[in-house]
């Protein structure tokens, strides 16, 4: 759903950046808070919280190169919203798709880059907000368990990409470059959205359930999973005390296993996926949304359509491009989130003093 240059007008594209930058803004302030640490030893938890923010946002890019068909002549990809606020936090989550969408308009060329403020608006911001308030929900009313932490993953995520549709119909509605019937686009956006969003909950449910099963600790939206044991006190229930205090385990093993998955499936997995166009693309084509759109700023990038210009083979080429937008995601990513921790560390040492 990555919107080029050309579909909003230049006014409505200048107000969606400044609606993305205070979102940004805000979320680099509750981040603070997210990446505090997953275990009670603050700082230890917080320092290995910015590498897994960081190969989250890296995995999200890689998978979002995996096309898969929907319908007819279209396909769909993961926009990552719900998987990213429910594994490192909403704030984190919304900072993980900026990073992820600026690599790809500025390296690749996909995703217009005056409509940036667009497009982190309706991929990240709508995303994680409708995803992350519909999963609190359902973990509040359903039982404490695993399985209810991936069943709700698996719902929120699956309402996130139409709400996004619907949000950019509504973006497009207001500021768009073309005069189209904007009910019928609507009808048509939400619709393969939904369908689309099938594909998008049973990624983010599979990925959610992987990590859960083996480190629920390490993902943000299943903290608090555990129920104390109870002790009857004076014919009264009261918490046991834990006998020993927690260990943190260092989470090396899940973060090497999550960046040799998205390293496989941007070099490899991703020569497979659907040449179809996306859910927007197709919508656009069929009701002339696309008739204005221009040449992406970016287009003479060595990387532009994920492909590295000079290598004549096409599994090569695309292969070396997802690796490199991998790597070049992780750093940026990773980066971000130490800055933010950094910032946390050095506000909290001030206040002591």
């Amino acid at each position: 759903m990555h919107v080029p240059d050309g579909f909003i007008n230049a006014p409505l594209s200048a107000a969606a950046g400044v609606v993305a930058a205070g979102a940004v803004a805000v979320s680099l302030r509750g981040a603070h808070r997210e990446l505090g640490g997953t275990s009670r030893a603050e700082g230890h938890g917080g320092e290995r919280a910015a590498p897994l923010a960081g190969l989250v946002a890296a995995f999200i890019f890689a998978v979002q190169m995996l096309n898969f068909p929907v319908a007819a002549g279209t396909s769909g990809h993961l926009l990552g919203g719900a998987l990213a606020a429910i594994l490192v936090g909403p704030y984190t989550g919304v900072l993980c798709i900026a990073v992820v969408l600026l690599m790809q308009g500025i390296l690749f060329a996909d995703g217009g880059l005056t409509a940036l403020g667009v497009n982190i608006t309706v991929m990240g911001v709508v995303t994680v907000v409708v995803a992350y308030a519909l999963f609190r929900g359902l973990v509040l009313v359903l039982p404490r368990t695993r399985r209810s932490v991936t069943v709700a993953s698996f719902v929120a995520a699956l309402v996130s990409v139409p709400a996004a549709a619907a949000a950019f119909t509504l973006v497009y509605a207001i500021g768009g470059t073309t005069d189209v019937p904007i009910g019928t686009v609507l009808t048509a956006m939400v619709g393969v959205h939904t369908l689309i969003g099938i594909g998008e909950a049973a990624i983010t449910m599979l990925t959610v359930g992987a990590v859960v099963a083996v480190r629920p600790d390490l993902v943000y939206g299943a903290r608090g999973l555990s129920t104390p044991l109870k002790l009857r006190v004076n014919g009264e229930l009261v918490d046991a005390a834990p006998a020993v205090a927690p260990v943190a385990r260092s989470p090396r093993k899940v973060w090497i296993g999550g960046l040799v998955s998205a390293l496989v499936l941007a070099g490899f997995v991703s020569f497979y996926a659907s040449a179809s166009p996306d859910g927007l693309e197709k919508v656009a084509a069929d009701q002339g949304i696309d008739k204005k759109v221009e040449e992406h700023a970016a287009a003479g990038s060595p990387l532009a359509d994920y492909g590295v210009k000079g290598i004549e083979g096409v599994r090569l080429s695309g292969g070396l491009a997802g690796t490199i937008g991998v790597g070049a995601t992780l750093a940026a990513g990773t980066g971000v989130f130490w800055l933010v921790r950094r910032r946390k560390a050095a506000a909290a040492t001030a206040a002591q003093v």
